[in-house]
């Protein structure tokens, strides 16, 4: 048995390992040449001090003392990883950089292979990877994608799962954008095109609760990327959605949405749009739309990714209605950034 192990860095950058049965976390690190911080090894210190963000494991309090990790941090998540053995593909987050352990960001190089104009504002592109087995992100994360013939990159959300055969994005398309012009006037399929990453810590959890997806414009890329992995690893709580544009037209992907929503009792999603003389039957912004019974009492997990002013929007929202949910997860993103 192998397990994947994300170990997420302060400066954003995430690395994959393989965690072997009965292989503590640090042990499986160092195997694969990530120097995360570690000391005694015998869990006394504490160096290897971190936060298990998801997934199950091994960790007797017999196997290292108070001083190094308390009950209390225990019973939070912290773990000492060089006590720590998976017993599922887990998130962790370590307390320092990815240049402090030595951790080089990954380059993936590839082809595009899909390029279409989804409307116009919105563009869909797909390349396929020359190391497919070597792309590893978690659901909701971006890469940085370099715009050929240039220096300078544009950062991404996966629409796609990692699984996938190949990477796929859906971005805005910026009016002389420099990505936004490549792919509309010079693209051609075939031609080389490479990203590093992953980055982020906007990424889809373990559903332990009822969850609402709030998108806005090209911020519903990362939810359909978490779409389709529930798709395969099935949701036992009930996950809806309001996804929000600007003008009828920046409407896109949601005949997918509807499939998932006919294909699965657990999804629901609405959209709206905010022009007012928009012809949608539903106009205003998506806080305008979600129901009570979605915010569960608080007892929710919220995501949210769109435009810089939507987030600050939807946290003043929670803030006046007295809301505090369980989780609220974000992702913000600027028009420079396309």
């Amino acid at each position: 048995m192998e397990y994947n192990i994300a170990l997420q860095f302060e400066d954003g950058v995430t690395g994959f390992i393989k965690c072997e049965a009965d292989e503590t976390v640090a042990e499986a690190a160092y195997r694969q040449k990530f120097n995360i911080p570690v000391d005694c090894l015998d869990g006394a210190c504490g160096t290897c001090r971190c936060h298990c963000e998801s997934g199950s494991y091994d960790m007797h309090p017999d196997m290292y003392i108070e001083d190094a990790l308390t009950e209390a941090e225990a019973e939070e998540g912290y773990v000492l990883t060089c006590q720590m053995i998976p017993e599922s593909d887990c998130v962790i987050k370590v307390p320092t950089s990815s240049e402090a352990c030595k951790v080089g960001k990954s380059v993936f190089k590839g082809k595009l292979q899909q390029l279409n104009v989804l409307s116009e504002s919105t563009i869909h592109f797909g390349v396929e990877v020359d190391n497919p087995d070597a792309l590893v992100f978690l659901p909701g994360q971006y890469v940085n994608v370099s715009i050929p013939d240039s220096n300078e990159t544009r950062s991404y959300s996966f629409s796609s799962i990692p699984s996938a055969n190949q990477a796929e994005f859906v971005v805005r398309n910026i009016p002389n954008g420099k990505m936004s012009t490549f792919l509309s006037d010079t693209a051609t399929i075939g031609q080389e095109i490479n990203f590093e990453g992953p980055f982020g810590s906007f990424y889809l959890r373990p559903l332990i609760r009822p969850t609402l997806f709030l998108a806005g414009g090209t911020g519903i890329a990362p939810f359909l990327s978490m779409l389709k992995s529930l798709e395969v690893s099935g949701a036992h709580h009930p996950v809806r959605m309001v996804y929000g544009v600007t003008n009828d037209f920046d409407l896109i992907e949601v005949e997918k949405l509807e499939e998932v929503k006919q294909n699965h009792p657990w999804f629901d999603y609405r959209t709206c749009v905010a022009t007012e003389d928009s012809s949608h039957e539903r106009k205003g912004y998506v806080t305008g739309h979600v129901d009570n019974e979605w915010l569960n009492d608080g007892d929710v997990d919220v995501y949210l990714c769109g435009p810089l002013g939507m987030v600050d929007a939807v946290s003043n929202w929670l803030d006046s209605s007295n809301l505090k949910p369980c989780n609220f997860y974000y992702e913000k993103f600027t028009p420079s950034e396309q």
